[in-house]
């Protein structure tokens, strides 16, 4: 994506369900969870741009010895900056007692961060500073065992206002407005609430205080729990959830909107945000691998049990098509051949744009989550010279072996154009210096597009556009192409995020400026003032009687015309140029990417009611040129 929309957060849990001495006999080591946690973490580092967490929690631990962990970094390879300092803790408590290295009792009792439950965590924050305070994971701790919660997550709540307000009313008084702290304190509330009760119960029946405690957390329903406290949540969310006495679990919400998945064998029970980073770190069969349901919880005891059951009941399945398009890490098989599908599904346009000259055209892509894309428009634009070769071919006769190999000889002209320069960075805030760096955080590659070529480049999807005018399209000028056709595998963004991804207004939009553009051109702008009126309205309502009243914004054009303006707004500066830009439609998305429906930032039919608040809210924030968040 040549504007880099930032990374949604990534989890990993890890619950070892042998005791540590048969990792330590069979892998050779004792500290085969937290090599594979770096794994897992590793595998989904490109979720997390500014954070990383790890916590644990130690099984079977004596009374006044440590059995919660936790560290966290905002360093700039925060992952490395973690796994280094809890290296760094392991080698000293060796070096100062080198025995301890096969003794499992002892070493487990020093070091911390060796346990049996481990959750990470990856973050790129849309909500709260980029502090450690605001990493995950977050502890609430208690005396008792069963109190302590270490919680981490991929989400965004749409009413966090909302769920802040409920705790007030609860009698709480909350340390800080993030959704991460508010959604902590309403499980930590029912927590409390279920041990409580449970306490007063099996004291009645003459128990102990410390058969009371042992009880709880043996009985303790975190399915319960997690009911409770998420009946109110509006949002897309994946939860990791680790109790002091060793239950664990993950929940999604109900729409599927954040993805999960969760492996299990006799040894371990694994749960991340990605499925090969499963499949990697743990050599884990991918049909062993099971995507989490929407609504659904796993929930593994301290003894080892595990049990998966819905939580919250399913709603229509919307998971982010952008998970497909984008955020997710490629090497799934089911994103790869997606991918390729909506590059595939692009060249019918792109085909009739270049007036089928197949051999004056060159086809490149931006690197480098669009390089995928790119081989599936490849493949398509092959099928079509196969097919016509072969017509060729079958339709004469007595062609000559000469004439057979120069029509059997045209193929694709593939090269690659466009090389981002990992080196070069935009340190210069003044704008005319600032502006002329940008421009060159591409190179491109000379020589090999002629006068008479039409230049094709695939892009995985164009939010802003401000690398594309400030940076590609100058770049590729300077080869002087006869036209340049800029591709995008995703619909035009036409709505902000609201659920994980750090895209939260509309004026930042490309598409959006087009509308606006188009309107003014028409005389409609009036309807500008009509919709900013209409939100306001709109907000009155309760969020389920809420619509989406920016979509009329939109409702007057088609999406060609809105492509064709968008290709003026970012092409204005190259005069003596012919550029077209051409977009994925809707149709053809759901047509690559059938099991993730979920398409607002495209459509603006957004999965919760919270998202019409949003998008309204944020068409407001536009209008009256406020730059604070939507939620």
């Amino acid at each position: 994506m040549s504007d880099a929309i930032k990374h949604e957060c990534g989890i990993g849990h890890i619950r070892l369900l042998k005791p540590l001495e048969f990792y330590k006999k069979k892998y050779g080591s004792s500290f085969y969870g937290i090599n594979k946690m770096y794994l897992l973490m590793e595998k989904q580092h490109n979720r997390g741009q500014d954070g990383a967490g790890f916590a644990s929690i130690k099984l079977d631990v004596q009374p006044g010895k440590r059995f919660i962990s936790r560290i966290r970094s905002t360093e700039k390879q925060p992952i490395q900056d973690v796994f280094s300092k809890i290296n760094e803790r392991i080698n000293l408590e060796i070096k100062s007692d080198p025995s301890i290295i096969d003794n499992i009792e002892k070493i487990k009792s020093r070091v911390p961060y060796l346990a049996e439950v481990l959750l990470g965590h990856v973050r790129y924050g849309t909500f709260g500073g980029n502090s450690v305070e605001n990493v995950h994971p977050f502890l609430r701790q208690n005396n008792w065992k069963h109190r302590n919660l270490i919680l981490a997550g991929n989400f965004n709540m749409t009413n966090s206002n909302e769920l802040f307000n409920s705790l007030i009313e609860l009698g709480q008084h909350p340390k800080e407005y993030t959704d991460t702290v508010i959604i902590m304190e309403k499980i930590g509330h029912f927590l409390d609430d279920a041990v409580r009760k449970m306490y007063k119960d099996f004291k009645k029946e003459g128990l102990s205080k410390q058969e009371c405690s042992s009880l709880i957390s043996e009985k303790l329903d975190i399915f319960k729990v997690l009911k409770k406290a998420s009946k109110r949540w509006d949002g897309g969310y994946v939860i990791g959830g680790l109790l002091g006495h060793g239950d664990s679990f993950v929940m999604r919400d109900p729409n599927g909107i954040r993805p999960a998945f969760y492996y299990k064998d006799d040894e371990v029970v694994v749960v991340a945000s990605e499925r090969p980073a499963i499949q990697t770190a743990f050599n884990a069969n991918q049909n062993k691998i099971v995507e989490l349901n929407p609504g659904d919880a796993i929930v593994i005891k301290s003894n080892g049990k595990v049990k998966v059951k819905s939580v919250i009941k399913a709603k229509e399945n919307k998971s982010c098509s952008f998970e497909r398009i984008y955020f997710s890490r490629g090497n799934d098989s089911g994103i790869y051949q997606e991918r390729k599908n909506l590059g595939k599904l692009l060249m019918p346009a792109v085909l009739k744009e270049i007036n089928y000259n197949i051999k004056n055209t060159v086809f490149s892509y931006i690197p480098n989550t669009a390089e995928t894309s790119f081989f599936g428009m490849i493949e398509s634009v092959e099928e079509y010279l196969n097919s016509r070769k072969s017509e060729e071919i079958i339709g004469k006769k007595d062609l000559s072996e000469e004439k057979i190999k120069e029509i059997l000889s045209v193929r694709p002209r593939i090269e690659k154009i466009a090389v981002k320069d990992v080196k070069l960075r935009t340190f210069i805030t003044e704008d005319n210096s600032r502006d002329d760096l940008v421009e060159h955080v591409y190179d491109i590659t000379y020589g090999v597009v002629k006068k008479n070529d039409t230049l094709v480049i695939i892009d995985d999807s164009i939010v802003r556009g401000t690398t594309l005018k400030k940076s590609i399209l100058k770049m590729l000028d300077r080869l002087d192409p006869k036209k340049i056709i800029i591709v995008s595998s995703a619909p035009q963004i036409r709505y902000p995020d609201c659920y994980g991804i750090d895209m939260a207004n509309l004026e930042s939009l490309v598409a959006f400026n087009a509308a606006l553009e188009l309107l003014k051109e028409r005389e409609m702008d009036s309807l500008i003032k009509e919709v900013y009126e209409k939100c306001k309205n709109e907000l009155k309502l309760e969020d389920d009687k809420m619509g989406n009243c920016v979509k009329s914004i939109y409702e007057s054009f088609t999406a060609e015309e809105i492509s064709n303006k968008i290709t003026e707004l970012l092409s204005s500066h190259l005069l003596k140029r012919d550029v077209k830009i051409i977009f994925q439609s809707i149709e053809n998305l759901h047509k690559a990417c059938p099991s993730s429906s979920g398409d607002w930032y495209f459509t603006g039919n957004y999965p919760t009611p919270g998202g019409n608040r949003v998008v309204n809210t944020a068409f407001i924030n536009f209008f009256e040129g406020n730059k604070k968040r939507a939620y």
